[in-house]
């Protein structure tokens, strides 16, 4: 597991992904020329109410490698 810290609405996070997923995370962002704090803002935004982000983040790039 690897640890990803960023800032959401001012206040830091850490998230926890895989590796493949964190190396997963990075090749979308760079597909996409978007930051992966920008992505993971976004899915944070659009997630249902507790639903858990990492596992939000983790479907998100199954369904973009899935299209």
């Amino acid at each position: 597991m690897k640890k990803i810290s960023v800032s959401l609405s001012g206040h830091q996070t850490s998230i926890s992904l895989e590796q493949e997923f964190v190396d997963a995370l990075h090749e979308i962002a760079q597909q996409q020329k978007r930051s992966i704090t920008s992505i993971i803002a976004e899915l944070d935004s659009t997630r249902p109410i507790g639903a858990n982000l990492s596992s939000a983040i983790r479907i998100w790039i199954l369904k973009y490698f899935r299209k």
